[in-house]
């Protein structure tokens, strides 16, 4: 199911066609909210709002956390468009459809994906409630086989073998790191790995163990599909983890995780990461693939 599925271009441009016809907003910012971030699309100002039931081309999502919602508007002078709610391998779709909505915002002008997830801990220095800049992925899916860029190439997006090495744009890191401090909460904030896992269940000890020992700071189930394809039609990508839990490593913690704690942790620090996608899109430069350090 996952890679003999095939999406046309076609299809692609007629639904960017059909959301040009429905709102004046022409996004030059897109913005993936994670588990719990589905607030990042409220500070969006003269919005346009569509469910995901209504979009042509479009899955649903189906799950808690994800409201099913695209949100164009304004955002400190910039356009932006908003998925609230993403879509997983875990709930039936396949990689093409979902990584559908990334090329769509290609079509639509986009030239920056953000992307936020809610992600388990496993580096010792993470704590729930951290946020991790994303340096870098390990795609597990994509390691054995399924990937979104499958099949025939669509040399209109791009090429057949795209690198992944700079996949997290350097600059927008280093300017998020930077808006940390100015904010305060450079304490909350490091660099780190993040794997994608398929899901929907948690990591057991012993793949935490080995996840662990391969260098990855934090783990969750969607995202790296995402930055494949927008790496692929030649964007630039800022990622950003905000730490739910710690995942449990050995046999002798009693603990455990549930999508109910993860939701609680993303609502505890919503504005924290309001207020920094805020002043990182306030601060790229948009035009030339700069970004502007002045305050």
């Amino acid at each position: 199911m996952h890679s003999k599925e095939q999406i046309s271009h076609d299809e692609y441009q007629k639904t960017a066609d059909w959301l040009r016809s429905q709102t004046r907003h022409r996004p030059q910012v897109a913005i993936i909210c994670g588990t719990g971030l589905g607030m990042l699309a409220d500070a969006l100002k003269g919005q346009d709002s569509f469910a995901y039931s209504d979009i042509p081309g479009f899955p649903l999502s189906t799950v808690q956390g994800h409201a099913g919602r695209l949100v164009f508007g304004e955002l400190k002078g910039r356009t932006c468009v908003c998925m609230q709610g993403r879509f997983h391998m875990y709930e039936g779709h396949s990689l093409c459809k979902t990584t559908f909505p990334v090329r769509v915002f290609n079509l639509l002008g986009v030239k920056t994906l953000i992307v936020t997830n809610a992600a388990g801990a496993l580096a010792d220095g993470l704590q729930p409630g951290d946020i991790m800049i994303i340096k870098d992925h390990v795609n597990f899916p994509g390691l054995v086989g399924l990937n979104p860029l499958s099949g025939p190439n669509d040399d209109k997006f791009g090429p057949r073998f795209p690198a992944m090495s700079a996949c997290y744009d350097k600059d927008l890191r280093y300017l998020a790191m930077d808006i940390g401090k100015q904010l305060g909460v450079s304490g909350l904030m490091q660099e780190g790995v993040y794997a994608m896992v398929g899901g929907p269940n948690f990591e057991s000890i012993a793949e935490a163990k080995l996840l662990h020992r391969l260098g990855v700071d934090a783990v969750g189930m969607s995202t790296a599909p995402e930055v494949v394809v927008a790496t692929h039609c030649g964007l630039r990508v800022f990622g950003l983890s905000l730490i739910t839990n710690k995942v449990v490593k050995s046999y002798e913690d009693s603990d455990s995780v549930n999508h109910e704690g993860v939701l609680d942790v993303g609502q505890l620090r919503s504005q924290t990461v309001q207020q920094l996608v805020t002043e990182l899109i306030s601060r790229m430069d948009i035009n030339n693939n700069t970004t502007n350090n002045a305050a």
